[in-house]
């Protein structure tokens, strides 16, 4: 690794408050040393940054990287977009604390399995990805795996008892690095956590100045106000700071609730630019009575055929009244990932599509595959009414936003967001559109993120702070992955510096393994 850096004739965006202007960066030993014109460096290894543009380097607020961030196709993937962390251990599953098999079996296809992880708790995760490749992986104590360590998948209350070792656990993540708490109450045993129970797991992440990150109870859209309600709740019990992961929904309803929320306590959210989501298949089509019995049960049940065609016959009309479904949900869900290697094939098609080939009704193919596949099995679904790029706009303009792009890595189709997100908005919103001006696009694309998970000296260009830098072309910057062509790195950035090594090299990676589990910023524990 070279310890001395010399990036020249760039123009250095600092951060969101600093004034875009050409100038040098010397980094040295992972850090900015000096700033300024005509910097001399002998012996430097150089890079040319003439006619670009030199940003820090970008988080992902909200990413699924956990098992495969040491893969190169995922390293590509994001440092091609300028990202140079990654934040892991969402939706409230993750495979720490414990050995890590209720996340492999439940969350496989969204997450991959780390390969590294010993089943050694968090530091042991954090440390597995120290030196395993290019990228920085923050991670969250996931409150689902917390809970499952402790009940398993049991629909009750913790007793006191309980509780209090899962509260235990919680602060023995935040003290070995965690950056904060995520909870997924959509999924189990999150569903099960009330606000009572998750305010006092909050309650050591607040000590620690850590941040409790959220996927809300009962989708977003127009339920948006309950679920925000419930984490202006947690935050009031427990003095949390709190992020809404892939907020969604109409634009107004965002920006009001975002603004109530953040008069009481401090809030920021993430979302990306695309109007399809992507999630585990048996989310949207299985009856959440069921889906809460656990995965193993579910695939379980769904592999009798009797029991099957009933659940087509009760629960396909319900399907096709949801809003965000109809009638026509089978032509707008595309699988992903089928872990059943006999139909691992119609990955890339619609569920219609692949019912015709295969002379079966969708949804009895859907639940065919999930039996087959032990719940492994994702999907990119289209909402029946998309949105216009002005009002998404208007989303990420929020000054509260951070960009994530939710990336899920797993599946031979993925949702291009993975490979795209951060190269569209700057392609898109900043250069074609103007919705950002360069300051306000590394706010948006790096320091607000780097504040809110408290990263520590990331997230500007200065003296002192560490050299996690994206070279870009903005001229010739933009997404190349589209939801045929997913795969696809993006275009303009092609020089990337993660703590001072130069890791991605004329769109190359240098195969310098400079990228770590990034610990929280250390800050004294306190009381309320």
């Amino acid at each position: 690794m070279t310890a001395t850096l010399l990036l020249s004739g760039g123009i250095v965006v600092a951060g969101p408050d600093s004034v875009p202007g050409r100038s040098d960066l010397l980094v040295r030993d992972g850090v900015v040393v000096e700033i300024g014109p005509a910097l001399d460096a002998p012996g430097a290894h150089r890079v040319d940054c003439t006619g670009r543009v030199v940003m820090p380097g970008f988080v992902d607020a909200h990413s699924h990287a956990d098992g495969v961030a040491h893969t190169e196709d995922v390293q590509l993937a994001n440092l091609r977009q300028g990202v140079t962390t990654v934040i892991t251990g969402q939706d409230g599953v993750g495979q720490a604390p414990g050995d890590g098999t209720y996340a492999d079996s439940y969350f496989g296809a969204l997450n991959g399995a780390n390969p590294r992880y010993r089943g050694d708790g968090i530091a042991g995760l954090l440390a597995s990805y120290d030196g395993s490749g290019s990228l920085n992986v923050g991670y969250l104590v996931p409150a689902g795996t917390v809970r499952h360590e402790v009940l398993g998948l049991e629909r009750r209350s913790p007793t006191a008892h309980e509780l209090q070792r899962m509260i235990e656990l919680v602060e023995l993540g935040m003290r070995q690095g965690a950056l904060g708490l995520s909870t997924g109450l959509d999924y189990v045993p999150g569903i099960f956590a009330d606000a009572v129970e998750l305010a006092a797991l909050c309650g050591p992440v607040a000590r620690h100045d850590g941040v409790h990150v959220s996927h809300m109870r009962g989708g977003y859209e127009q339920a948006a106000p309950l679920g925000i309600a419930e984490l202006r709740t947690i935050a009031d019990l427990s003095g949390v700071r709190t992020h809404v992961s892939h907020f969604h929904g109409p634009a107004q309803l965002i920006r009001s609730l975002m603004a109530a929320f953040a008069a009481a306590s401090e809030v920021t959210f993430d979302a990306y630019p695309y109007r399809r989501g992507c999630t585990l298949l048996a989310m949207p089509l299985v009856p959440p009575e069921l889906l809460e019995r656990g995965p193993d049960a579910v695939a379980e049940h769904l592999r009798d055929p009797e029991l099957r065609a009933a659940l087509v016959s009760s629960y396909g009309p319900v399907i096709a009244e949801r809003p965000d479904m109809a009638t026509t949900w089978a032509e707008r869900t595309t699988l992903v990932h089928v872990a059943d290697a006999k139909h691992a094939w119609v990955a890339g098609l619609t569920l219609a599509d692949a019912a015709v080939r295969l002379g079966r009704h969708p949804l009895d193919l859907a639940y065919d595959l999930l039996g087959r596949s032990a719940l492994q099995v994702s999907a990119v679904i289209a909402t029946p009414v998309q949105r216009d790029v002005d009002e998404l706009a208007s989303i990420f303009t929020d000054p509260r936003h951070a960009a994530g792009s939710d990336g899920i890595y797993v599946g031979a189709h993925p949702h291009p967001r993975g490979w795209g997100t951060f190269a569209r908005f700057l392609g898109r919103y900043t250069r074609d559109r103007g919705d950002y001006d360069l300051p306000t696009a590394a706010a948006h694309l790096s320091t607000t993120a780097a504040r809110a998970f408290r990263l520590g000296r990331r997230g500007r260009i200065a003296p002192g702070w560490v050299a996690d830098l994206a070279v870009i072309d903005l001229a010739r910057v933009q997404d190349a992955a589209d939801y045929g062509n997913p795969r696809q790195a993006a275009l303009g950035i092609d020089d990337v510096v993660v703590a001072g090594a130069h890791v991605l090299a004329d769109g190359r990676l240098t195969g310098i393994p400079a990228g770590r589990g990034v610990r929280r910023e250390r800050r004294e524990a306190r009381t309320r």
